[in-house]
Protein backbone atom coordinates (compact mmCIF):
# COMPACT_ATOMS: atom_id res chain seq x y z
CA UNK A 1 0.00 0.00 0.00
CA UNK A 2 3.03 2.28 -0.24
CA UNK A 3 1.60 3.87 -3.37
CA UNK A 4 -1.22 5.57 -1.40
CA UNK A 5 0.99 8.23 0.29
CA UNK A 6 2.60 8.91 -3.10
CA UNK A 7 -0.78 9.27 -4.77
CA UNK A 8 -2.06 11.57 -2.02
CA UNK A 9 1.08 13.71 -2.26
CA UNK A 10 0.60 13.98 -6.04
CA UNK A 11 -3.06 14.97 -5.66
CA UNK A 12 -2.42 17.61 -2.99
CA UNK A 13 0.71 19.04 -4.61
CA UNK A 14 -0.12 18.48 -8.26
CA UNK A 15 1.02 22.02 -9.11
CA UNK A 16 4.57 21.35 -7.87
CA UNK A 17 4.77 17.91 -9.48
CA UNK A 18 3.58 19.22 -12.85
CA UNK A 19 5.95 22.19 -12.71
CA UNK A 20 8.84 19.79 -12.05
CA UNK A 21 7.73 17.54 -14.90
CA UNK A 22 7.50 20.51 -17.31
CA UNK A 23 10.99 21.69 -16.28
CA UNK A 24 12.40 18.19 -16.82
CA UNK A 25 10.50 16.86 -19.84
CA UNK A 26 8.94 19.90 -21.49
CA UNK A 27 6.16 19.17 -23.97
CA UNK A 28 5.87 15.55 -22.80
CA UNK A 29 3.68 16.94 -20.02
CA UNK A 30 0.80 17.06 -22.52
CA UNK A 31 1.10 13.32 -23.12
CA UNK A 32 1.13 12.67 -19.37
CA UNK A 33 -1.96 14.83 -18.83
CA UNK A 34 -3.79 13.19 -21.73
CA UNK A 35 -3.06 9.77 -20.22
CA UNK A 36 -4.24 10.76 -16.72
CA UNK A 37 -7.54 12.26 -17.92
CA UNK A 38 -8.18 9.39 -20.34
CA UNK A 39 -7.49 6.72 -17.72
CA UNK A 40 -9.57 8.43 -15.01
CA UNK A 41 -12.59 8.71 -17.28
CA UNK A 42 -12.02 5.59 -19.37
CA UNK A 43 -10.99 2.83 -16.98
CA UNK A 44 -13.49 1.72 -14.33
CA UNK A 45 -10.75 0.64 -11.91
CA UNK A 46 -9.09 4.09 -11.84
CA UNK A 47 -11.61 6.45 -10.18
CA UNK A 48 -9.10 7.99 -7.77
CA UNK A 49 -7.02 10.09 -10.18
CA UNK A 50 -7.10 13.88 -9.55
CA UNK A 51 -9.16 15.10 -12.51
CA UNK A 52 -10.72 18.28 -11.07
CA UNK A 53 -7.66 19.66 -9.32
CA UNK A 54 -5.45 18.65 -12.23
CA UNK A 55 -7.51 20.66 -14.73
CA UNK A 56 -7.56 23.67 -12.41
CA UNK A 57 -3.77 23.56 -12.00
CA UNK A 58 -3.27 23.13 -15.76
CA UNK A 59 -5.26 26.33 -16.27
CA UNK A 60 -3.13 28.15 -13.70
CA UNK A 61 0.07 26.94 -15.39
CA UNK A 62 -1.24 28.13 -18.74
CA UNK A 63 -1.84 31.51 -17.10
CA UNK A 64 1.85 31.78 -16.16
CA UNK A 65 3.08 30.64 -19.58
CA UNK A 66 4.44 27.28 -18.40
CA UNK A 67 1.93 25.55 -20.68
CA UNK A 68 -0.02 26.57 -23.78
CA UNK A 69 -3.76 27.03 -23.32
CA UNK A 70 -4.54 26.44 -27.01
CA UNK A 71 -2.83 23.03 -26.77
CA UNK A 72 -3.87 21.88 -23.30
CA UNK A 73 -7.59 22.66 -23.48
CA UNK A 74 -8.51 20.87 -26.75
CA UNK A 75 -6.13 17.98 -26.03
CA UNK A 76 -7.63 17.27 -22.61
CA UNK A 77 -11.14 17.69 -23.99
CA UNK A 78 -10.37 14.94 -26.49
CA UNK A 79 -8.96 12.79 -23.66
CA UNK A 80 -12.10 13.29 -21.54
CA UNK A 81 -14.50 12.51 -24.39
CA UNK A 82 -12.47 9.53 -25.63
CA UNK A 83 -12.17 8.17 -22.08
CA UNK A 84 -15.93 8.25 -21.59
CA UNK A 85 -16.47 6.59 -24.96
CA UNK A 86 -14.10 3.79 -23.95
CA UNK A 87 -15.88 3.37 -20.61
CA UNK A 88 -19.30 3.32 -22.30
CA UNK A 89 -18.07 0.61 -24.69
CA UNK A 90 -16.94 -1.52 -21.74
CA UNK A 91 -20.38 -1.13 -20.18
CA UNK A 92 -22.11 -2.18 -23.39
CA UNK A 93 -19.82 -5.19 -23.68
CA UNK A 94 -20.31 -6.50 -20.12
CA UNK A 95 -23.99 -5.50 -19.89
CA UNK A 96 -26.33 -6.54 -17.04
CA UNK A 97 -23.95 -9.25 -15.81
CA UNK A 98 -22.09 -6.42 -14.01
CA UNK A 99 -24.78 -6.45 -11.31
CA UNK A 100 -23.55 -9.89 -10.26
CA UNK A 101 -19.93 -8.78 -9.78
CA UNK A 102 -18.57 -8.71 -6.25
CA UNK A 103 -16.70 -5.80 -4.72
CA UNK A 104 -12.93 -6.12 -5.17
CA UNK A 105 -9.77 -4.06 -5.50
CA UNK A 106 -10.51 -3.81 -9.23
CA UNK A 107 -14.23 -3.07 -9.00
CA UNK A 108 -15.91 -0.75 -6.48
CA UNK A 109 -19.45 -2.10 -6.40
CA UNK A 110 -20.68 0.62 -4.04
CA UNK A 111 -19.50 3.36 -6.41
CA UNK A 112 -21.12 1.50 -9.30
CA UNK A 113 -24.41 1.21 -7.42
CA UNK A 114 -24.36 4.90 -6.53
CA UNK A 115 -23.74 5.84 -10.16
CA UNK A 116 -26.47 3.48 -11.30
CA UNK A 117 -28.97 4.93 -8.80
CA UNK A 118 -28.07 8.44 -9.94
CA UNK A 119 -28.52 7.40 -13.57
CA UNK A 120 -31.88 5.80 -12.84
CA UNK A 121 -33.09 9.03 -11.23
CA UNK A 122 -31.67 11.63 -13.64
CA UNK A 123 -31.22 9.78 -16.94
CA UNK A 124 -28.80 11.02 -19.59
CA UNK A 125 -28.03 14.29 -17.82
CA UNK A 126 -26.13 12.11 -15.33
CA UNK A 127 -23.28 11.98 -17.85
CA UNK A 128 -22.99 15.79 -17.69
CA UNK A 129 -23.46 16.19 -13.92
CA UNK A 130 -21.13 13.29 -13.10
CA UNK A 131 -18.19 15.07 -14.75
CA UNK A 132 -17.98 17.17 -11.59
CA UNK A 133 -18.40 14.27 -9.14
CA UNK A 134 -15.29 12.18 -8.32
CA UNK A 135 -15.82 8.40 -8.51
CA UNK A 136 -19.30 8.85 -10.02
CA UNK A 137 -17.81 10.34 -13.19
CA UNK A 138 -15.72 7.20 -13.68
CA UNK A 139 -18.74 4.91 -13.42
CA UNK A 140 -21.43 7.06 -15.11
CA UNK A 141 -20.42 6.25 -18.73
CA UNK A 142 -19.97 2.59 -17.78
CA UNK A 143 -23.49 2.57 -16.30
CA UNK A 144 -24.86 4.23 -19.44
CA UNK A 145 -23.33 1.40 -21.46
CA UNK A 146 -24.79 -1.25 -19.15
CA UNK A 147 -28.19 0.47 -19.47
CA UNK A 148 -27.82 0.34 -23.29
CA UNK A 149 -28.15 4.09 -23.91
CA UNK A 150 -27.75 4.67 -27.65
CA UNK A 151 -24.29 5.75 -28.79
CA UNK A 152 -25.60 8.96 -30.41
CA UNK A 153 -27.46 10.06 -27.26
CA UNK A 154 -24.49 9.17 -25.07
CA UNK A 155 -22.09 11.09 -27.32
CA UNK A 156 -24.24 14.23 -27.06
CA UNK A 157 -24.10 14.16 -23.25
CA UNK A 158 -20.45 13.07 -23.29
CA UNK A 159 -19.29 16.01 -25.40
CA UNK A 160 -21.50 18.50 -23.55
CA UNK A 161 -20.22 17.38 -20.16
CA UNK A 162 -16.64 17.22 -21.40
CA UNK A 163 -16.72 20.81 -22.66
CA UNK A 164 -18.22 22.10 -19.40
CA UNK A 165 -15.79 20.12 -17.25
CA UNK A 166 -12.50 20.55 -19.12
CA UNK A 167 -12.98 24.07 -20.49
CA UNK A 168 -14.72 25.24 -17.32
CA UNK A 169 -12.07 24.09 -14.83
CA UNK A 170 -9.11 25.00 -17.02
CA UNK A 171 -10.73 28.39 -17.66
CA UNK A 172 -11.26 29.03 -13.94
CA UNK A 173 -7.68 27.99 -13.22
CA UNK A 174 -6.42 30.26 -16.01
CA UNK A 175 -8.37 33.22 -14.65
CA UNK A 176 -7.89 32.76 -10.90
CA UNK A 177 -5.20 30.12 -10.32
CA UNK A 178 -2.40 32.66 -9.96
CA UNK A 179 -4.21 35.08 -7.66
CA UNK A 180 -1.99 35.30 -4.53
CA UNK A 181 -4.78 34.20 -2.15
CA UNK A 182 -5.51 31.15 -4.33
CA UNK A 183 -1.82 30.24 -4.49
CA UNK A 184 -1.49 30.51 -0.72
CA UNK A 185 -4.55 28.32 -0.13
CA UNK A 186 -4.21 25.93 -3.07
CA UNK A 187 -3.93 22.80 -0.91
CA UNK A 188 -7.14 23.74 0.94
CA UNK A 189 -8.89 24.39 -2.37
CA UNK A 190 -7.80 20.98 -3.68
CA UNK A 191 -9.09 19.34 -0.49
CA UNK A 192 -12.41 21.16 -0.96
CA UNK A 193 -12.62 19.97 -4.59
CA UNK A 194 -12.27 16.40 -3.31
CA UNK A 195 -14.34 16.52 -0.12
CA UNK A 196 -17.34 18.68 -1.08
CA UNK A 197 -18.48 16.54 -4.06
CA UNK A 198 -17.84 13.43 -1.96
CA UNK A 199 -20.10 14.72 0.82
CA UNK A 200 -22.81 15.52 -1.72
CA UNK A 201 -22.62 11.95 -3.05
CA UNK A 202 -22.81 10.49 0.47
CA UNK A 203 -25.74 12.77 1.37
CA UNK A 204 -27.59 11.74 -1.78
CA UNK A 205 -26.94 8.07 -1.10
CA UNK A 206 -28.18 8.33 2.50
CA UNK A 207 -31.27 10.25 1.42
CA UNK A 208 -32.08 7.54 -1.13
CA UNK A 209 -31.68 4.80 1.53
CA UNK A 210 -33.97 6.61 3.99
CA UNK A 211 -36.53 7.17 1.25
CA UNK A 212 -36.42 3.47 0.31
CA UNK A 213 -36.96 2.45 3.95
CA UNK A 214 -39.84 4.89 4.34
Amino acid sequence: MDYLPLLLDFVLHVDKHLATFVATYGAWVYALLFLIIFVETGVVVMPFLPGDSLLFVVGAMCGTGLMELHIAMPLLLVAAVAGNQSNYTLGRYFGPKVFQWENSRFFNKQAFNQAHAFYEKHGGITIVIARFMPFVRTFAPFVAGVAAMTRSKFTFYDVTGGVLWVCGLIGVGYAFGNVPWVQQNLEKIIWAMIIVPGLLIIAGSLRAKFKARG
